[in-house]
C-alpha cells in the first residue's frame, strides 16, 4: 500500500472544490470555529481516525463563537482536500441547532448523533468518518467547515430531501443565505 501511495503522491483534490468555495456558501468569515482534540493545522489524534487503520472513529470536539444574529441553523462540513480524486472526499455533513453551543467528542456518530445534530449523508454514509489516507501518500487535511444560515435546511425546496442527497447533490443545492461561516483543518499521514 506504501508503494500506491507513492504513485499517488502528486495527485491531490485540492481546495477548489470545497464546500467553502461554492458561490453560494459564501459570507463573513465571522465565526471561530476550535477544537479542544487539535489545534489549527495540528495533528488529529489517531482516537479519531478510521477504525481500520487503529482509531476508533470518534468526532472530535468542536466549538465556536462569534454566531450571527439570526441563525436558523448550521451546517458543518467536513471534507479531504488532499484525497487522491477530482473533488474532496466528503467525510461528514451535519445541521446543528443554533443553541447547540459545542459538540462533545462522538456527537457526530451515526447511530447516536448528539443533542440538536441531524446527520445528513457524506461520500461513505452518514455520520462522522474519520480519517483512513492511503498509506505513504503523505499528509491529509481534512476541513472542518462551519456555515450560519439564515433559514433551516428543510429540503421543501427542492425534489430531493436533505436526509437523501449526496454531498455534491446537495451542497450546490443549497439555497438559505449564509449568515457567516469559520473553518477549522485538522492534518493525518499514515
Amino acid at each position: 500500500m506504501t508503494l500506491l501511495g507513492r504513485l499517488l503522491n502528486n495527485r491531490r483534490a485540492g481546495e477548489a472544490h470545497l464546500a467553502w468555495n461554492l458561490p453560494h456558501l459564501q459570507g463573513p468569515g465571522s465565526l471561530i470555529l476550535t477544537s479542544d482534540d487539535f489545534l489549527p493545522d495540528g495533528l488529529l489524534p489517531r482516537v479519531h481516525c478510521a477504525k481500520h487503520v487503529g482509531g476508533e472513529d470518534l468526532s472530535p470536539h468542536l466549538a465556536w463563537t462569534g454566531l450571527p444574529a439570526g441563525t436558523a441553523q448550521l451546517l458543518l462540513v467536513v471534507e479531504d482536500v488532499d484525497v487522491p480524486m477530482a473533488k474532496p472526499a466528503v467525510h461528514c455533513v451535519a445541521l446543528i441547532e443554533p443553541a447547540t453551543g459545542d459538540l462533545t467528542p462522538g456527537s457526530l456518530a451515526a447511530k447516536r448523533p448528539g443533542a440538536g445534530v441531524r446527520l445528513l449523508r457524506s461520500t461513505v454514509g452518514r455520520g462522522y468518518h474519520g480519517p483512513a489516507p492511503i498509506k505513504g501518500h503523505g499528509p491529509h487535511r481534512y476541513v472542518f467547515q462551519l456555515f450560519a444560515l439564515a433559514a433551516p435546511v428543510d429540503g421543501a425546496s427542492g425534489a430531493t430531501p436533505p436526509l437523501g442527497a449526496r454531498p455534491r447533490t446537495l451542497l450546490p443545492a443549497l439555497t438559505p443565505q449564509v449568515l457567516g461561516r469559520g473553518r477549522l483543518t485538522g492534518v493525518y499521514e499514515r
